[in-house]
C-alpha cells in the first residue's frame, strides 16, 4: 500500500528524522501496519518491539477530550455555542465558547510565570484566568489552552478526571486495553526526549504541562499502542461504531466534516484540524513527539504514524516540514488510488 509514502518514510528514518517509527494504512477493510527502524538509541540501541506504547502527546486532544465533549453533547450536558463561563464561573471572559477553544480561536493572554513548576491546582487556576485578546474568533493559532480548559470543563461535569472519563467512555467499551495515562512499565515505552535536566523521559509524559496536571489534562498524557489507535480510527470511520459498541452518534462524526472556525483558509473542525480536498474535508491531527492520524471518513481510508522523533534532537522546524512533505504524498497516493 502506498509505495511512495512508504519510501518517503525510509527516507526519513535514513535521515535521522527519527530514530524508528510505527505505521498503519487502512483503505476500507485493509489494514496495513509496518515497524522500521530502533525504539531508542540513547543510552543503547534498542530494537523496536511490536506493541509497545508511544506517548501520543496532541493526538490526546482528538482520541480522548473531543470525543469526550461530543459525548457530553450528545447527552444534552453542554453546547458548543455556550459561553466556558457557564461550566467554570471563574473564567474571566463572558464572550469564549467552548468551540472557540476547540477550534483554536478563543485568542487567551497571558504568561504563566514559573508555569512549569507550578503544582497542579496552582496551574489549573493560572489557566482557568487567562483572558482573550482582541482577535478571539478571528485567527487559529493552536494552543494547548483551548483543550485543557476544555478537559477542566469535562471534569466538572462529570465530576471525574479525564483520566477515568476516557477509562469508561472510550478505553473499555472500544476495548482499547493498553492505553493509559500512567504506563506500569517504563520498559514496553517507547522513550522520548534526553531531556537536559529531567534526563531520558521514558513512560512518563513528555509534556510539561501534562506532567503536572497528570490524569487531569486534556491537551496531551495518553499512551497508546499502534493497535488502540487502530480501533479508535475504525470506530471512526464506521462513523461512531465498532464491534457492536456505539462509542458516538453517527450525526456527531458528520458534524465534524465541515469548518468550524469560520476563519478564512484556516478550516478547522471541533478538536480536529482539516484537509480541504475540493468540497471534501479529511479530518487529521498531530502530537508534538512525533505522531499523526489521517481519517478520510469518504474514502474510508486513514493512516497512523508513530514515532519518538524528539528523542535524538528535537528541530521542530524541520520535523513539521518534511511530516507535511509526507502527507502530502499521502493524499497525493490516496487520491489517485481512490480515481482508480
Amino acid at each position: 500500500m502506498y509505495p511512495q509514502t512508504q519510501k518517503k518514510i525510509a527516507e526519513m528514518l535514513k535521515g535521522n528524522i527519527f530514530p524508528g517509527v510505527s505505521y498503519t494504512f487502512i483503505d476500507m477493510d485493509k489494514t496495513e501496519t509496518r515497524m522500521v527502524g530502533s525504539a531508542a538509541i540513547l543510552p543503547e540501541r534498542e530494537s523496536l518491539r511490536e506493541g509497545m506504547l508511544y506517548d501520543v502527546a496532541s493526538l490526546t486532544k482528538v482520541i480522548v477530550t473531543t470525543t469526550l465533549l461530543l459525548q457530553l453533547q450528545e447527552e444534552g450536558a453542554i453546547n458548543f455555542e455556550d459561553p466556558v463561563q457557564a461550566y467554570l464561573p471563574e473564567f474571566p471572559s463572558a464572550a469564549v465558547t467552548i468551540r472557540h477553544l476547540l477550534t483554536h480561536t478563543s485568542d487567551l493572554k497571558g504568561y504563566i510565570k514559573n508555569r512549569d513548576a507550578l503544582t497542579a491546582d496552582e496551574l489549573i487556576a493560572a489557566l482557568i484566568a487567562l483572558t482573550p485578546g482582541e482577535n478571539l474568533g478571528k485567527n487559529v493559532v493552536y494552543t494547548d489552552t483551548g483543550l485543557l480548559l476544555a478537559g477542566f470543563i469535562i471534569e466538572k461535569l462529570t465530576g471525574k478526571s479525564v483520566e477515568k472519563n476516557f477509562e469508561e467512555r472510550i478505553k473499555r467499551p472500544l476495548a482499547m486495553t493498553e492505553s493509559t495515562f500512567h504506563p506500569t512499565d517504563p520498559m514496553r515505552c517507547v522513550p522520548t526526549q534526553n531531556h537536559p535536566t529531567r534526563g531520558l523521559i521514558r513512560g512518563v509524559v513528555h509534556d510539561p504541562k501534562a506532567l503536572s496536571l497528570g490524569g487531569h489534562c486534556g491537551s496531551a498524557g495518553l499512551f497508546a499502542p499502534m493497535k488502540d489507535l487502530i480501533r479508535f480510527s475504525r470506530m471512526m470511520l464506521h462513523f461512531g461504531e465498532w464491534e457492536g459498541q456505539r462509542i458516538l452518534r453517527e450525526e456527531s462524526i458528520r458534524t465534524l466534516l465541515r469548518d468550524w472556525g469560520n476563519v478564512p483558509s484556516q478550516p478547522r473542525s471541533l478538536g480536529w484540524n482539516l484537509i480541504q480536498e475540493g468540497e471534501d474535508f479529511v479530518l487529521w491531527h498531530t502530537g508534538y513527539t512525533g505522531t499523526f492520524m489521517i481519517l478520510d471518513l469518504n474514502q474510508q481510508t486513514a493512516f497512523i504514524l508513530l514515532s519518538n522523533r524528539v528523542h535524538l534532537k528535537d528541530h521542530r522546524p524541520e520535523w513539521i516540514a518534511v511530516r507535511d512533505e509526507l502527507i502530502a504524498i499521502y493524499r497525493k497516493e490516496a487520491q489517485k488510488e481512490t480515481a482508480e
